[in-house]
């Protein structure tokens, strides 16, 4: 085991006297760790201020939590969502020594997090995340956050090409360059080659979604870069910035647009400055045509500067078929169960390349436990060789699995108590991590998603109608569960009532995102959180009961009247006296009896 002795106090500053087993990783990541080691004697010691450590940590991903100085929440990057069953292993191994919970977290930006985290544990957590291959660096803070990319990049039948050694790429350019050091605020970056917005690249910063242009004889391929899109408080679909990238300049474009934002963007203390510091409010002060000009100009000088003619060049990079073994019999007491066949139906996607198939495992609520990622690293192994992506949706996929070991992989999975059905269906619900951890969070997401998923038990998850809606839920308005752009979405409020505090969820309807659009949901009822539930199925009943043939759930909400809406979940909206329903103030999914708004200071912008 690593070990990580004390530091020595020497007429006023600290010496290092440490010892790391950090002897096989890079120079600059044990810099990293045995840095924060120092700044946690420091802080202990009294000679560090808490809000000089905090810009420190987020730089390193690391985040405070609800109540708590001394509990953490540690961010992991997973660049463009590549894991593979070592690194499972290892976040394993770091949930069963290091949380309370044994649990591991999946976000929505493809990340994993570990909650309830000991400060003086935070650098052999580090180390261990470090030599699996994986980092936190730049994970949280006034960063360029984890790029995100389509999990089905590189297997899906309607990609351009596959955008994975892009993504792969401008996110190895980005880590740990001081470019991206202190920006204005967090910067998010998405890659897209399908047809479909699998990544959601009008809700990024910059959204690159491959395409291709014809140069004589040859295809040249490129992309369409999006710019100055975001969700939060007020919402902003992103830009087209030209009709046509060259890959070539997918890297300086990107360096453009960041260098313009970090020198342009806002940059007052204030707190009510900080929460207009995206680069979404700098667009609205300048108009798009003024940015675009700006990072264009931007763009000519990086390239005016650089150091060789192909510098930013990208060799494209496809997958080949891995080489696995598929047992001759199928599992013992195997038979074509009702369940298999709904698994088959909602959970196994066709590849591209023909009798290969891609296996999303949803993972309710986003969590994972220690035994879960142990199941999942050695299904992989034998089934998958290995190649796995997260989701933004909160689940992984196995992918390259041979039509012939399907079978076996969902025995395994069931084994494991892992085969759940539904995989990007209505039943699997988008959720942040809400008051049990966030210091910004009004409600208990976690508890509004488990009651939902009970309202899904008796059936209505697998009535035909509603199963590609998409439910999504946030603490706050902050949208961390992209509340914005669901089907249904909720987020996090509250009022006063009887004199007492109620803990409410604003409902919102019709968001969805396309290439070059995102339509945010529109608010249509205020409800108390315990009478949630009730109000999703009413609403979901009445589209069932007045759609139109074959009109999907967005196509019903952009003909129906939303006052009809409005009217039919009125009655939801309705609070008796605390003396008559006690029950009704309190939050779905918390521990206290009595619920009290504590919001406390973000970290987002720290």
């Amino acid at each position: 085991m690593e070990r990580i002795e004390s530091l020595e106090l020497v007429t006023g500053h600290y010496q290092q006297s440490l010892e790391f087993d950090l002897h096989d990783l890079p120079p600059e990541v044990r810099a990293e760790i045995e840095r924060f080691q120092i700044e946690i004697e420091r802080l202990e010691a009294g000679e560090l201020e808490a809000d000089d450590f905090k810009k420190f940590r987020l730089q390193n991903g690391v985040y405070g939590i609800r109540s708590s100085q001394d509990l953490h929440m540690i961010r992991v990057k997973v660049r463009f969502g590549q894991v593979t069953p070592e690194q499972l292993e290892t976040l394993a191994n770091i949930a069963e020594e290091f949380t309370p919970n044994k649990i591991c977290h999946i976000t929505t930006r493809q990340d994993f997090q570990f909650h309830f985290i000991r400060r003086r544990d935070i650098p052999q957590i580090l180390t261990r995340i470090a030599r699996s291959g994986l980092t936190t660096r730049e994970a949280c803070g006034n960063t360029v956050r984890n790029v995100t990319a389509c999990p089905y990049a590189g297997t899906s039948p309607t990609e351009v090409f596959d955008v994975t050694p892009y993504a792969d790429a401008l996110s190895l350019h980005l880590l740990r360059n001081p470019i991206n050091q202190n920006l204005p605020r967090k910067f998010k970056i998405a890659f897209e080659g399908c047809a479909e917005d699998h990544a959601r690249t009008p809700i990024h910063d910059l959204g690159f979604v491959a395409a291709i242009r014809l140069s004589g004889d040859q295809v040249e391929r490129g992309f369409r870069i999006y710019v100055g899109g975001g969700l939060g408080a007020q919402p902003r679909s992103a830009d087209l910035l030209e009709p046509f990238t060259p890959a070539d300049l997918l890297i300086p474009t990107a360096e453009a647009v960041i260098r313009v934002f970090d020198r342009h963007g806002e940059r007052r203390p204030e707190h009510a400055y900080r929460m207009r510091a995206r680069l979404k409010f700098l667009i609205r002060a300048w108009g798009f045509e003024k940015l675009r000009r700006e990072i264009l100009i931007e763009r000519r000088a990086i390239l005016a500067t650089r150091s060789g003619l192909n510098q930013y060049h990208i060799e494209p990079v496809e997958e080949t078929p891995p080489e696995i073994s598929i047992p001759e019999k199928p599992p013992i007491g195997w038979h074509r169960s009702r369940e298999y066949e709904r698994w088959l139906k909602t959970n196994v996607i066709g590849q591209k390349q023909n009798g290969w198939y891609s296996v999303l495992i949803r993972c309710p609520l986003g969590d994972i436990s220690v035994a879960g990622l142990r199941s999942i690293a050695a299904i992989s192994r034998r089934y998958s060789s290995g190649r796995m992506r997260t989701t933004i949706s909160q689940n992984l996929i196995l992918r390259w699995v041979p039509e012939g070991a399907l079978p076996w992989v969902y025995r395994e999975l069931e084994m494991a108590g892992l085969a759940f059905t539904d995989a990007h269906h209505i039943a699997d619900i988008t959720r942040c991590p809400g008051a049990d951890t966030c210091q910004l969070a009004i409600t208990h997401s976690r508890g509004l998603a488990q009651a939902l998923d009970k309202l899904f038990a008796n059936g209505l998850a697998s009535a035909p109608e509603v199963q590609d809606i998409s439910i999504k839920i946030s603490g706050c308005m902050n949208s961390c569960g992209q509340h914005h752009i669901a089907d249904i979405g909720f987020y996090g409020a509250s009022s006063e009532a009887d004199g007492h505090e109620v803990p409410e969820y604003i409902l919102l309807i019709g968001g969805r995102t396309k290439e070059g659009q995102a339509r945010f949901g529109k608010a249509v009822a205020k409800i108390p959180a315990k009478l949630v539930p009730d109000a999703t199925g009413k609403l979901l009943n009445f589209y069932r009961s007045n759609r139109n043939r074959d009109e999907s759930f967005a196509e019903f909400v952009d003909r129906i009247d939303f006052n009809q809406i409005r009217a039919l979940l009125n009655e939801f909206t309705k609070l008796p006296p605390y003396s008559i329903a006690p029950d009704l103030y309190q939050d779905l999914g918390a521990e206290e009896m009595q619920f009290k708004v504590a919001v406390g200071q973000g970290e987002c912008a720290g």
